[in-house]
This record gives C-alpha cells, sequence and structure tokens, in this order.
C-alpha cells in the first residue's frame, strides 16, 4: 500500500519516476541496497509513525544497523526505496516527502 502512497505523492507533485522495480517482481537484498548507498549523504527510513533520519557523511552506520534499516521482514529491502539526489529514502511517511520535495 505504500507503494502506491507514493506513487500517487509524487505524480501530486510531477515528479517523474526515472526507474521503476516492482518489488512483488524482483527482490533486493541487502547488498543491492548497500549499492544504492553510494553517493548518498542522507538516510530516511520511515517504519510505521517513526522516520529515523542519518547524516551519512558524519559516517557509515555498521553493516548491522544498516540490514536493520533497510530490510524488511521476508530479507529483502524494503519498498518503496527511491533515491533523491544524494538522499535514499525507504518506506512512506508523507511528512519526511514533503520536507524533501515542498
Amino acid at each position: 500500500m505504500s507503494c502506491g502512497r507514493t506513487q500517487e505523492f509524487l505524480a501530486k507533485k510531477n515528479i517523474a519516476t526515472a526507474l521503476l522495480v516492482d518489488a512483488k517482481k524482483t527482490t533486493l537484498k541487502l547488498k543491492d541496497g548497500l549499492a544504492l548507498l553510494e553517493g548518498v549523504d542522507e538516510l530516511y527510513v520511515a517504519k510505521g509513525k517513526k522516520v529515523e533520519h542519518l547524516d551519512l557523511r558524519q559516517g557509515r552506520p555498521d553493516k548491522a544497523t544498516l540490514e536493520r534499516l533497510m530490510l524488511g521482514p521476508t530479507g529483502n529491502l524494503r519498498a518503496p526505496t527511491f533515491k533523491a539526489g544524494r538522499t535514499l529514502v525507504i518506506g512512506f511517511d508523507e511528512a519526511t516527502y514533503r520536507k524533501l520535495f515542498g
């Protein structure tokens, strides 16, 4: 459901998606998520009503912390996940999206 809300939000803001991967058809594991962190300065992770923000310029968390933040219970990268510039966002939180996209 949160992927649909993400697409709705992006459509309302007229933000185009460069690449869309269906998480139901293509599973991404931790190594894929870690690869997404290349060139990223900030990581936002929304789980329920809680949002964690990490400034990766201050240092990168250990692999266990990243695994806890990035993967769901199935061991796959949580959806929705998107990269906007030097920011990686995992999960849906409308307030965070508004902060990033106005």
